[in-house]
């Protein structure tokens, strides 16, 4: 496959690349040069990729879970044997900056690796079923067997491993997998659909294609062979496309507006202040637990809003691929004019700009706010931008139910060290995660990952998706012979 700066590539149709047809140009978003053009693929081209990943699935079933578990370990070496090859990838289309973007192979590895394990963990079970008056000599076995052909659609944000979060538990269940990424950032998930074939994954059990949106939404929508769709974006292309899905499964990752509550108790706001930071601006704060709203104990709120100032004002704007550049891009200068605007609103609407927010192209720089309340599109909504919401408050159940003034329900934090008010809040917050002792924003791959309400619907986290990528079987033994 052609990766160089400027050249075609071909989306992949059965592992092998295509290069016939109109293509798509991909721009950096942080100077708007040329990264490559990537050939678009059209709705023959997704049916035939549904024809084969039918005709995949009796031999991708058949693998045995050691030869899962031996291309699952391959695909991961050759991830870290090419880690500069892909961190640099995440840097000209994704506009990311270089430390986390050899974060995210690291995240990509891990995720393999543990589908690696988990295939072979892919078991079941034997019931007794003599319960009942003639039923004596009847036993039980449940297995998990695969669901079939699964197209999964991936964002912009973390294209190498929302993609692994799709590609290894459907590999580990034994499912064919066809991968839609988004038209942004093509290149990082077509480079990790070459390393999957050559680990040794049927050519036929993977496609990576290029589509459009309307030819997206006819192969998820229409496509009946596909049995499971895997989608992580926007709420309404998510809601809208399980509506129209008809028996399908549909798995949902929308996103949401992360809270994080620092009570009073909490001794090391030092390190608090940093670790938001971090979690508000890192990748601009492209991601759907970046720390949006920050609900602070009133007894330490001046001290913590000027720690999250003074250390936001230490960031690092600079290009992408330089060590030392914290403050990346956005994706495309609309959603920088976006943020802005929502900035400005919120400003017009009674809010206090404390720091940042100014646009430089499609750079904002970190935007500190207070004053905001119910309403304001800063708290309400999903901003995914460089902005966080910092207010005060007397009442830690107040807090709560600030936190749970949201439709959406992804993670939330907390730190306190009260066990009670811990419990508390486990038992209240209506969401999917409760990080204690860290923002939100924390996750480690093997974990459960998903959220409630408008954060979208089943859980990521490779265990997790593998039991929504099988379904059980019972087979039923009557150990009394015939009747």
């Amino acid at each position: 496959m052609k990766m160089r700066p400027g050249a075609q590539t071909g989306f992949l149709l059965c592992g092998k690349e295509w290069t016939d047809g109109e293509a798509l140009e991909v721009r950096s978003p942080w100077d708007q040069g040329l990264v490559g053009r990537v050939t678009i693929a059209t709705r023959a081209d997704a049916r035939q990729a549904v024809n084969h990943a039918v005709a995949a699935q009796r031999r991708t079933r058949a693998l045995p879970r050691w030869k899962r578990r031996e291309i699952l370990e391959e695909i991961a070496a050759a991830l870290l044997a090419q880690k500069e090859r892909f961190a640099q990838l995440l840097v000209a289309e994704a506009g990311k900056a270089i430390r986390p973007a050899r974060g995210e192979v690291d995240r990509a590895i891990l995720t393999f690796k543990t589908a690696a394990e988990e295939a072979v963990r892919l078991g079941g079970e034997t019931l007794p079923l003599d319960l009942a008056q003639g039923a004596e000599g009847r036993w039980g076995i449940v297995q998990r067997f695969p669901v079939g052909p699964i197209l999964g659609i991936t964002p912009f944000n973390f294209p190498l491993n929302l993609a692994a979060h799709k590609i290894a538990p459907a590999i580990a269940a034994g499912c064919p997998i066809i991968l839609k990424p988004a038209p942004q950032t093509p290149f990082t998930s077509l480079a990790l659909g070459e390393v999957i074939v050559k680990a040794g994954w049927p050519e036929d059990a993977l496609s990576v294609l290029t589509l459009d949106n309307t030819d997206t939404a006819w192969l998820a929508e229409k496509e009946d062979r596909i049995k499971l769709v895997s989608f992580t974006g926007s709420v309404k292309v998510g809601w809208e496309l399980k509506a129209h899905s008809g028996h399908k499964r549909v798995l949902l990752e929308l996103g949401g507006n992360a809270a994080l509550i620092v009570h009073g108790d909490w001794p090391h706001l030092d390190e608090a202040a940093q670790r938001t930071v971090n979690a508000a601006f890192g990748y601009a704060g492209q991601s759907c637990i970046s720390v949006q709203r920050v609900f602070v104990d009133r007894a330490v709120f001046q001290s913590f809003l000027w720690k999250v100032v003074d250390t936001a004002g230490k960031m690092v704007t600079g290009g992408p691929g330089e060590e030392a550049t914290d403050i990346c891009p956005l994706i495309r200068s609309s959603d920088a004019e976006r943020v802005e605007k929502w900035i400005a609103e919120a400003i017009e609407g009674g809010a206090k700009l404390v720091a940042g927010g100014e646009r430089k192209g499609s750079v904002i720089t970190p935007a500190i706010l207070t004053g905001t309340k119910p309403g304001m599109k800063v708290r309400d909504e999903e901003i995914f931008g460089p902005v966080v919401c910092i207010e005060p408050y007397s009442d830690f159940e107040e807090a709560l139910a600030e936190v749970n003034h949201s439709r959406f329900g992804l993670q939330a934090g907390l730190l306190t060290r009260d066990a009670g008010r811990i419990m508390t809040a486990f038992r209240e917050l209506e969401v999917g995660a409760l990080i204690v002792g860290d923002t939100p924003t924390w996750r480690i791959d093997p974990m459960p990952y998903g959220g409630i309400k408008d954060s979208g619907l089943g859980r990521e986290g490779v265990r997790w998706a593998i039991e929504e990528m099988t379904e059980p079987r019972m087979l039923v033994m009557n150990g009394l012979g015939p009747i």
